[in-house]
């Protein structure tokens, strides 16, 4: 099973993600995690990216297709996968149809989970980190017991930068804007299933696992 996995910042996707390689044990493949990998083994692409990444500049398209299909021919691939951050942009969408066909290899599914941007904002906004272990609440969905303080460790709570309302919907804009054609390539190709975000995560799945399991 051959999987592209799509949604914007809070629909849910890591969540998904792995409930999804738990089950049918497909690897989970991600951009971040690719590069990583690539620049610890030292491939020449993976060196490529590392000096671009240093500079704290985007990687090249080139360098990146590279990477996807040095990874995506790899033995743990063979029986299936999980691409999540990748593709991004209609060409990088053409690339990977390439790799695909020189693989002998098709997208089954670009599953897609829908969530209202309000909701998002919601969820992306409310999320408080502890200053002193790390541990994650959120306002809405998994509130400390007392405000403001962890409830591990007593530490204090705080909201990072890049949690505020202004930087989200500003994130969520250019998303959008990002992943619509991409969108609307799956879709006329036939690939997409759009998969409603805003239910409970053990009902997502759910309807995740009806639609690869029908498929098998």
């Amino acid at each position: 099973m051959n999987i592209v996995l799509m949604g914007l910042p809070g629909a849910g996707k890591g969540t998904q993600a792995e409930k999804i390689v738990e089950k049918y044990g497909i690897p989970h493949i991600s951009t971040g995690d690719m590069f990583r990998a690539a620049m610890k083994e030292e491939t020449e692409l993976g060196l490529k990216a590392k000096s671009f990444i240093d500079k704290g500049e985007l990687v090249p398209d080139e360098v990146t297709i590279g990477i996807v299909q040095e990874r995506l021919s790899k033995e743990d691939a063979h029986k299936g996968f999980l691409l999540d951050g990748f593709p991004r942009t209609v060409a990088q969408a053409d690339a990977l149809e390439n790799i695909l066909d020189n693989l002998g290899k098709k997208i089954d599914y670009v599953i897609n989970i829908q969530v209202d941007k309000g909701v998002l904002m919601e969820r992306l906004t409310g999320r408080r980190i502890c200053k002193n272990c790390g541990a994650t609440y959120h306002l809405v969905f998994n509130p400390p017991s007392e405000d403001g303080v962890c409830d591990r460790c007593g530490g204090e709570l705080y909201q990072r930068a890049d949690d505020n309302e202004e930087t989200v919907q500003n994130r969520l804009e250019v998303n959008i804007k990002q992943t619509q054609p991409l969108l609307d390539f799956y879709q006329d190709k036939g690939y997409l299933v759009n998969i409603d975000g805003q239910r409970d995560i053990k009902e997502v799945f759910s309807e995740i696992d009806k639609l690869i399991g029908s498929s098998r």
